[in-house]
């Protein structure tokens, strides 16, 4: 049985990317709500009504676990999909909390992340779970999506957004920032340069994509569900809402590797 994820859009595919490094003999099938990105910019109702159409259609193709690949999601519904779905649901939000905390020093975290997710309060309920002294500072970031898309992650526009945005988490001194949504590690470069520029040497950028990863593969593990190393690789399946015409070069970017051929779905 593969292993599904769903995103909004074509960002969850960094997720994808880290669980091909993390599993490389699992069965992916990946779904990208193309036709209604971004997630980030509508109420939690909203959302959870679209994330329960992109999850039922997963389990209808027999997936054996789903893997919320979207922030906005993971921060406003995960819970009502653990109710409706009959097998496990992992988010995207308490891997990357949990990373940061580990490793956090001054007990003062950053977070990135879409206005939606920022609004939702998830990252400080999700790092105050891991420990009561952790200040939790968040940062609404929206233009870094769309550059993360039109392949803007070098040069002066997307250096001067991402250190607009750093600017205020500077000021509270954080020592750890959080990228809090899939589109961010695509800017991970800029990102950590900037941050180290305003913040010192010290401070630590974490890839929620691949603390997922990690937490996913032991999940796996622990129930038995990783799939035999000796049918060999594994396989990934994309399916979008919506097939745009960059969505080749765009998907390839975010996957890190030459994509074939997506196939339309209509939720």
């Amino acid at each position: 049985m593969p292993l599904g994820v769903f995103d909004s859009g074509l960002g969850g595919l960094t997720v994808v990317r880290a669980l091909r490094a993390a599993l490389p003999h699992e069965d992916i099938v990946y779904l990208g709500d193309t036709a209604r990105v971004p997630y980030g910019t509508k109420g939690p109702a909203t959302v959870t009504r679209y994330a329960l159409t992109c999850a039922n259609h997963l389990v209808a193709r027999g997936v054996k676990a789903i893997v919320i690949a979207c922030n906005t999601v993971s921060a406003v519904a995960p819970e009502r999909l653990r109710v409706e779905l009959d097998l496990p649901v992992l988010g995207v939000i308490e891997p990357g909390a949990r990373a940061a905390a580990d490793a956090t020093r001054l007990f003062k975290v950053g977070v990135l992340a879409t206005a939606g997710t920022i609004a939702s309060g998830a990252y400080p309920r999700a790092l105050s779970a891991c420990s009561t002294r952790i200040e939790t500072y968040g940062q609404a970031a929206p233009l870094l999506v769309p550059l993360a898309e039109e392949g803007w992650t070098e040069g002066d526009v997307p250096r001067l957004a991402v250190r607009r945005y750093l600017e205020p988490l500077a000021r509270a001194g954080v020592d750890v920032i959080v990228l809090g949504c899939t589109h961010y590690p695509l800017l991970f470069t800029v990102i950590e340069e900037e941050a180290k520029a305003l913040l010192g040497a010290h401070v630590q950028i974490i890839d929620s994509a691949r603390a997922v990863a990690r937490e996913v593969a032991a999940f796996l593990e622990n129930r038995s569900l990783l799939r035999d190393p000796s049918l060999g690789e594994g396989t990934v399946k994309l399916l979008v809402t919506d097939l745009p015409k960059s969505f080749d070069e765009t998907a390839s970017r975010f996957l890190g590797s030459e994509v074939g051929g997506a196939e339309q779905v209509d939720l």
